[in-house]
């Protein structure tokens, strides 16, 4: 039982974990989807955390703080549109040049707001989002094998993980059921062809970038809501460059991006469970080895596959109506 038990709590944790990997990446899928290339994913969750954090520190609502989170996002999604699409610039300069601004403006005015060396106060449980039990969850517990399973693994998330997690059979309705998913494959894969159709590109490809907004905020908003109580400098880890990672590694579908962002979140949580214990034949490991061994397994799981993965034609491309 013992060793179920920790089963359990490492699989609990790989679920928290992926959250806002999960968001993240399918956030860069309707971008990259519709052909616009979005390496600021990382940005737009930093600062969505921070405005989260702050609006939920002032309001002391939770539901105001993921409001805040996204539509400072959303502007941020906004702006790389307007750069990439509207003025057909580099997206990958665009996207870099959001992530750099998002991680020194969130320590300014951290400090200006807070004066908490870029932090924002601690907050309370009532301005936070706090687990859910699910119904009969007490009452199993103690049941053999379904216990740990119901009430250990799958109860006690947040809402927002719930969301992400119901987010990814949405998205694949959405990309493979719906006219607006049909559209947004087939403008990332030939937007000269959409636009014949009498469909406009600039159009479709903004409320892509729009939607990628309000992911990206939602994983801020769960990093400094849920999984955190409160903001702290740079807390998104480069969490924005693993979720495009596990974007190239599922080839730019919804459902091998869950299990990707579950990948990598068993392995940070693994190497939080391991931090300190002796191994086998090895000894003491050091921390920082198990710290970085996430980031190393997904960097060789991603050279790996990179070579299979073939991202949507248009992508990266800035589209010139032809006169």
């Amino acid at each position: 039982m013992e060793a179920l038990d920790i089963a359990a709590n490492v699989l609990s944790s790989t679920i928290r974990l992926s959250v806002p990997l999960l968001l993240a990446c399918l956030a860069g899928l309707y971008s990259e989807r519709s052909g616009v290339f979005d390496i600021g994913l990382e940005g737009k969750m930093l600062a969505g955390a921070f405005a989260g954090a702050a609006a939920a520190a002032v309001t002391g609502s939770a539901w105001l703080g993921l409001s805040a989170a996204i539509l400072v996002a959303v502007a941020l999604a906004l702006v790389h549109g307007f750069a990439s699409i509207t003025h057909r610039g580099n997206q990958i300069v665009s996207g870099v040049a959001i992530n750099f601004v998002a991680a020194g403006a969130t320590i300014i005015l951290g400090q200006a707001w807070f004066h908490q060396g870029g932090r924002t106060p601690s907050l309370p449980g009532t301005a936070r989002f706090g687990a859910i039990t699910l119904p009969g969850a007490e009452a199993v517990r103690d049941v053999p094998v379904l216990g740990p399973i119901y009430s250990g693994i799958l109860s006690g998330h947040s809402l927002l993980a719930y969301l992400a997690f119901l987010a990814v059979p949405f998205t694949w309705w959405v990309l493979y059921r719906t006219r607006f998913g049909l559209r947004l494959r087939a403008v990332g894969e030939n937007p000269a062809a959409v636009d014949t159709a009498g469909i406009s590109v600039t159009f479709l490809r903004y409320r892509a970038v729009v939607c990628t907004g309000i992911l990206t905020g939602m994983a801020g908003c769960y990093m400094a809501l849920s999984q955190n109580a409160g903001f702290v400098k740079d807390m998104t880890a480069g969490r924005g460059y693993i979720a495009l990672a596990a974007l190239i590694f599922a080839k730019w579908k919804p459902v091998p991006a869950m299990f990707a962002c579950l990948l990598f979140g068993f392995l940070d949580a693994l190497s939080i469970r391991l931090q300190g214990t002796p191994l086998p034949l090895v000894g003491r490991v050091p921390v920082q080895f198990m710290q970085a061994l996430p980031y190393v397994l997904t960097v060789i799981l991603l050279a790996g596959f990179i070579g299979k993965a073939i991202p949507p034609r248009a992508g990266g491309v800035p589209y010139v109506k032809e006169r």
